[in-house]
């Protein structure tokens, strides 16, 4: 990862971006870097491996996101999930949920910024992609001016290659995790700040980001920019993502052959074992504002439970949206 290459992505979402829902966000797609949902080193250990790790070749570029807060179980995390090919592993150092803060990691590392950087020494000496981090400017009552360029100080040091900011604190007690997603304000500054003082580091923000405009705002400050939610609830915005900041030709997307491509995903997943739910329900939210999009939304969520459903609910939903205005709703 390197400054002056600016880099879009679609935010770590725990239970959301699984490998259904980045396959399908690479179809709109083919350029914005997608992060698995996150995953604890201890079950990449001791779980079922293939199933936590184990992704679609189409998903590339595509990171890792680990939990953890033990060197010695991130470094076995990295070394077995080395043969599935991601091409980045990046350390949870921000998500406030209690499950996290039960085993220590994620945002309560914020307090800790030795015990993340010796992670991420460990990390850096046997993996052989880049190895990041994705924070938040503080927690609790510490003071942002002052834990968070020290933490970042103690990870570039240790080695890390680049960082990512949630620019909100996040409140471990008295907040849940969505409230910490929308209560503690945003302090996009701070994250300028870091990148200001640290010109060869690339430094990414995260949080409350909703259109692509504000995205291209916030990269004339730093070198990449995460869309979390509003990306998963509307993708169809993903749709300008390569011509806006990878310099693709402006193209209109062919909602006929991404409907045809995520057909036949569905049906191999389904002749796998798997159900259609699991990937319809990553695509609920794709036609936001076009006319039909309710019947859209309805076809999925109830038909795609239903006990046999195959792809030719996608194809029915499909059929639904009046596409004669997309190119104005994606653009919007």
């Amino acid at each position: 990862m390197k400054t002056g290459r600016p880099i879009f992505a679609v935010a770590p979402m725990i239970d959301w971006t699984d490998r259904h829902c980045r396959y399908f966000h690479r179809q709109i797609s083919r350029n914005a870097l997608l992060y698995t949902e996150m995953v604890v080193a201890d079950a990449i250990i001791h779980g079922p491996r293939e199933r936590l790790l184990s992704f679609d070749a189409a998903e590339h570029p595509v990171a890792l996101q680990l939990g953890g807060s033990d060197p010695d179980k991130l470094v076995k995390a990295v070394e077995i999930a080395a043969p599935y090919g991601y091409d980045e592993i990046n350390l949870n150092v921000g998500c406030p949920s209690d499950r996290v803060q039960s085993g220590t990691f994620g945002a309560c590392l914020m307090l800790t910024p030795e015990t993340v950087a010796a992670c991420i020494k460990a990390m850096k000496a046997v993996s052989a992609v880049p190895v990041t981090v994705k924070c938040r400017i503080g927690v609790d009552e510490q003071d942002p001016e002052v834990a968070l360029p020290e933490l970042l100080d103690r990870v570039l040091d240790a080695g890390a290659d680049a960082v990512w900011i949630h620019a909100r604190k996040a409140w471990l007690k008295g907040l849940s995790p969505k409230e910490n997603r929308e209560i503690p304000p945003l302090d996009y500054d701070i994250v300028y700040r870091m990148k200001q003082a640290r010109p060869d580091v690339f430094v990414g923000i995260n949080g409350g980001i909703q259109t692509l405009d504000a995205a291209a705002e916030h990269l004339r400050h730093v070198d990449g920019v995460m869309l979390g939610r509003a990306a998963y609830q509307n993708a169809a915005v993903l749709a300008d993502v390569d011509q806006r900041f990878f310099g693709a030709p402006e193209a209109e997307i062919d909602w006929n052959a991404l409907r045809d491509r995520m057909m036949a995903y569905a049906d191999r997943h389904i002749a796998g074992g798997g159900r259609l739910q699991q990937v319809a329900r990553h695509m609920v939210g794709l036609f936001t504002g076009l006319p039909g999009a309710r019947r859209y939304r309805q076809i999925l969520s109830t038909d795609a439970v239903k006990t046999g459903a195959g792809p030719e609910v996608i194809a029915a939903a499909f059929a639904a949206v009046d596409f004669s205005g997309a190119k104005e709703a994606v653009s919007a």
